[in-house]
């Protein structure tokens, strides 16, 4: 005797239009609070640059860019508060991990 429990979906909607607009407004509460602080962390003075720069890009999802004169690199330092040389470094760190380390492909 194998019992299967069937839910039904609809159970999902139950309740008044007003409590869904309770919920949806809570839940967009929280996603503005939670990007707030993933914003206040890119300028945390206590986090690294590593730190700082690799929260912008998830922010942003966008990588820092690899040329070391990109106009991006200016938007990273002011929203992370680094200096335009802390990014550079950044750069330069991550290029020398680079050669260093052999690639995921094994090539």
């Amino acid at each position: 005797m194998n019992e299967r429990v069937v839910v039904d979906p609809s159970t999902q909607f139950l309740g008044t239009a007003a409590d869904h607009r309770v919920a949806a407004q809570r839940a967009a509460e929280e996603r503005a609070f939670e990007r707030q602080r993933a914003l206040d962390s890119q300028t945390d003075a206590d986090a690294t640059p590593q730190d700082r720069i690799r929260t912008w890009e998830r922010l942003h999802a966008l990588g820092l860019p690899l040329a070391a004169t990109h106009p991006l690199l200016a938007v990273i330092a002011t929203q992370t508060r680094l200096t335009l040389m802390d990014v550079r470094d950044e750069q330069q760190r991550r290029r020398l991990l680079g050669r260093a380390s052999p690639s995921p492909q094994g090539s």
